[in-house]
């Protein structure tokens, strides 16, 4: 699909969920153009600048009224909460783990006293930056998220799994538990046991390799939560592009790659 085509389609579907949202007598910009535009930031993955400069460059006809870049990406961080209308419905199994996003290299950590983010560990490697945990239902679909700075544990995330108790029942690793405390609903599962898991490191790659997450330059901690608001929302809407359309054994194969930008 030619990028033109495919944002407008991405308009299109977005405006079934935002229609009903009013205009601001004085916004340049409806409500569906703000989150179109963010969603193409978040799947874009680049920068402010050189997103603000593609769009600008190839697609300012679609988009006659964009506002200056540093106005256009305060409407993002201002409206985050509307990509909360794109997260998915809990189903009875999910899963729960989280993923870091590096800020800056960890060389370069403490050296600036208002630098976001904290050093920690993520995929056994040192990084310096946030945590992105993430809850997925049975079809890879997310259905809530929570950010933290990446030096802390990811008991942390706990809230987040007891917000679902007695809806689901949520698969962790091992490094969810806690002493005491546990929520409920939370299953821990050991080394090489309750292979589902995979899923949410399908979730993850994709969010790497299409959405550029891995790595991240914000220096305000409220715009780093609305990338990853947008980054989620963008997530859920493409991964059910086509809507669910399970194999011969019931599995839905999660595929972003004819998107990427």
């Amino acid at each position: 699909m030619p990028t033109e085509e495919f944002i407008i389609a991405l308009f299109c579907r977005v405006d079934e969920v935002m229609g009903d949202e009013p205009k601001h007598p004085q916004a340049k910009l409806y409500p569906s153009e703000v989150v179109t535009l963010a969603l193409l930031y978040a799947l874009k993955g680049a920068g402010e600048r050189p997103f603000y400069r593609w769009l600008c460059r190839d697609y300012r006809q679609l988009f006659p009224a964009l506002p200056e870049r540093t106005r256009l990406f305060r409407r993002f961080t201002t409206h985050r909460a509307w990509a909360e209308r794109f997260l998915a419905e809990p189903t009875v199994l999910g899963i729960a783990d989280s993923y870091g996003v590096e800020l800056r290299h960890p060389r370069r950590h403490g050296r600036v006293a208002t630098q976001l983010g904290k050093k920690g560990l993520s995929n056994h490697r040192w990084i310096a930056g946030g945590k992105l945990c993430v809850l997925v239902n049975q079809w890879g679909r997310i259905v809530a998220w929570a950010e933290a700075t990446a030096n802390v544990h990811d008991s942390t995330f706990h809230p987040l799994i007891a917000r679902f108790e007695g809806q689901t029942i949520v698969l962790t690793d091992g490094n969810f538990h806690r002493k005491v405390g546990d929520p409920a609903n939370m299953k821990v599962c050991g080394r090489g046991t309750w292979p589902q898991r995979i899923l949410v490191e399908t979730v993850f790659s994709l969010l790497t390799r299409v959405c550029g997450l891995k790595r991240a330059g914000h220096r305000a901690w409220a715009a780093f939560q609305a990338h990853l608001a947008f980054v989620v929302a963008v997530f859920n809407l493409l991964a059910g592009w086509d809507g669910l359309q399970p194999d011969a054994f019931g599995v839905t194969h999660l595929a972003l790659a004819e998107f990427s930008l």
